[in-house]
């Protein structure tokens, strides 16, 4: 009977369709995992994975377009914008973490020769990253979301500051800005895998712009 009573626990569905619905779990802010593809000088981006400590997600908004009319105005969604991502990494003794920053960023200007890449292929990376369900080891960790990010480069990079009077471990702190992101869920579905949206350029002409 206890165990029952958690079927309550969450909001009753308006229409009573799933009455007996449990709360669904939530993806947790700890388990997860990026890898960077074509960073810096070498393959080995490995160590950076094992030493991100934050992650953002990537968000997008829409400019807006305004058409006035008669007596009000109609509101349509214009170009997108993918917002910068920060990454903050544990600067580790090794300078791992710190010669691969060091190297991308060579990649996309030569500090010492003052002399830079061609064009944005020369240096531009991708990042996946991935929600975990919280596998380990033997039990090889689910992937319950993918963000695959493209045309990434340093935006900026931010050293930390050291203190005598903290017990804080040295970080770097990456901003990413990016071309495009992809988003894949465990079902298949994501952001730029699938739209029940008409195809770009293959409406109708002179069809209305709102239909409610």
């Amino acid at each position: 009977m206890a165990t029952a009573s958690l079927l309550n626990m969450s909001v009753p569905a308006a229409d009573n369709s799933t009455p007996t619905q449990g709360l669904l779990m939530p993806k947790l802010q700890y388990r997860f995992r990026a890898t960077f593809t074509n960073f810096g000088i070498t393959s080995a981006t490995g160590p950076i994975t094992q030493q991100v400590m934050d992650f953002t997600r990537p968000n997008v908004t829409f400019e807006n377009i305004d058409l006035p009319i008669y007596n009000s105005t109609v509101k349509i969604a214009g170009k997108h914008t993918w917002a910068d991502i920060t990454c903050k990494l544990r600067d580790d003794a090794a300078g791992t973490a710190s010669s691969l920053v060091a190297g991308q960023l060579q990649k996309q200007l030569d500090f010492n020769e003052q002399s830079s890449s061609q064009a944005g292929i020369d240096y531009k990376f991708t990042v996946t990253f991935e929600v975990l369900d919280g596998g380990n080891g033997t039990n090889a960790p689910t992937v319950l979301e993918t963000w695959n990010i493209y045309g990434a480069y340093l935006q900026g990079v931010n050293y930390d500051a050291a203190n005598y009077g903290t017990n804080e471990v040295m970080t770097i702190t990456m901003a990413i800005r990016y071309d495009n992101a992809e988003q894949i869920l465990s079902n298949g579905l994501g952001v730029g895998t699938t739209s029940t949206a008409s195809v770009p350029g293959q409406g109708v002409q002179g069809q209305p712009i709102s239909t409610g």
